[in-house]
């Protein structure tokens, strides 16, 4: 049989009906059957149907408790489902389309009748799903975009200082291991994967002779550098997107320490929001063992000791125990996005 032809489910507990249905439409259709409501919940989300037709009354699961069972499954809730009714039974055609059904046959049978209504449901359906998974690929589309945009603007300010703009793809990356080892929701470890490389846009507001300067800063210069929390913050601006929101918390309070002693608020503790603590664990980790215009790379075993010995300091010490279990995946993504 043509793999291509649609779907047609029928459920009935009439051996004649279905012999009926089955002749009228076995040309045009791949023909599926249910005897009961039961096997319906089994058959449907399997066959993946174009269309159900629906016998209203059957011994124990009636069709409308068949109906409202098919629809809470998620796979087949869009499928259209047309009630066979007696002729006459007004009522339950009635109450079949309050459950979502889409239409009613009659018994007996109009074989024309039973083709048109059959041919014009899957049309419709097969449209709908047509245009649905157009406006997912679209979706996805834009949404690959907009990730790609981020990335890009976070890496045009890291290649400010950083040669080839790597540090923020695997900072990025350590972020979603240390969030998801400390238990954040997988959608939500996703978001801030996507949003913290925008950490950093504010040092597109920084003077090159600060941000690339070779000794340290004075306090004057040190008060310009702290800036760039707040100019990212203000290049993200306020979006209603979780996405965008995530971002600029991220760029405005990455900065903040444990103790209280960061910038720019001196928040305390879980004052800072927890998005913005797993970052500085990420970008501090990853910063020290990278080369910068003031300082060489630290070696491993340094940037552990600092890394440590800040815990409870410039670190939520429960982060840092979750970071020390991941260590080793933080190291792979070092060497799979080498500056070199």
């Amino acid at each position: 049989m043509d793999q291509s032809l649609p779907i047609v489910l029928i459920v009935d507990d009439s051996p004649e009906s279905i012999d009926v249905l089955r002749g009228v439409l076995g040309a045009e259709y791949r023909v599926c059957v249910a005897i009961n409501g039961i096997k319906a919940l089994d058959v449907a989300p399997s066959v993946n149907p174009d269309v159900i037709l629906l016998d209203v009354m059957m011994p124990g699961m009636d069709g409308y408790e068949t109906c409202k069972r098919l629809k809470a499954i998620a796979s087949i809730a869009q499928t259209p489902i047309i009630f066979v009714t007696t002729l006459g039974e007004t009522d339950s055609q009635l109450k079949g389309l309050e459950l979502g059904a889409v239409d009613y046959i009659t018994k007996p049978f109009a074989a024309s009748l039973v083709k048109s209504r059959v041919r014009t449901h899957v049309s419709l359906y097969r449209h709908c799903t047509q245009l649905q998974n157009m406006v997912q690929l679209r979706t996805a589309e834009l949404l690959d975009t907009r990730l790609e945009i981020i990335r890009r603007l976070g890496r045009a300010a890291e290649y400010r200082d950083n040669e080839t703009g790597m540090h923020v793809m695997r900072m990025s990356h350590i972020t979603r291991l240390l969030a998801i080892a400390h238990g954040v929701e997988q959608t939500r470890a996703e978001i801030l994967f996507q949003a913290s490389p925008m950490h950093d846009v504010g040092k597109i507001g920084t003077p090159d002779h600060i941000l690339l300067k070779r000794g340290k800063l004075d306090e004057e210069e040190w008060t310009i550098i702290k800036r760039h929390t707040t100019i990212g913050a203000e290049i993200i601006g306020d979006h209603p997107s979780d996405l965008m929101a995530t971002a600029r918390l991220v760029a405005l309070r990455h900065h903040e320490r444990w103790d209280g002693s960061g910038y720019p608020g001196g928040l305390r503790g879980e004052e800072i929001p927890l998005e913005a603590r797993i970052v500085a664990i990420a970008d501090v980790f990853d910063a020290l063992l990278s080369v910068r215009p003031y300082k060489p790379a630290w070696p491993i075993e340094q940037t552990l000791q600092y890394i440590t010995d800040n815990s409870g300091s410039h670190f939520d010490p429960r982060l840092i125990e979750s970071f020390l279990r991941i260590l080793p995946q933080c190291l792979a993504v070092r060497d799979q996005y080498r500056d070199d």
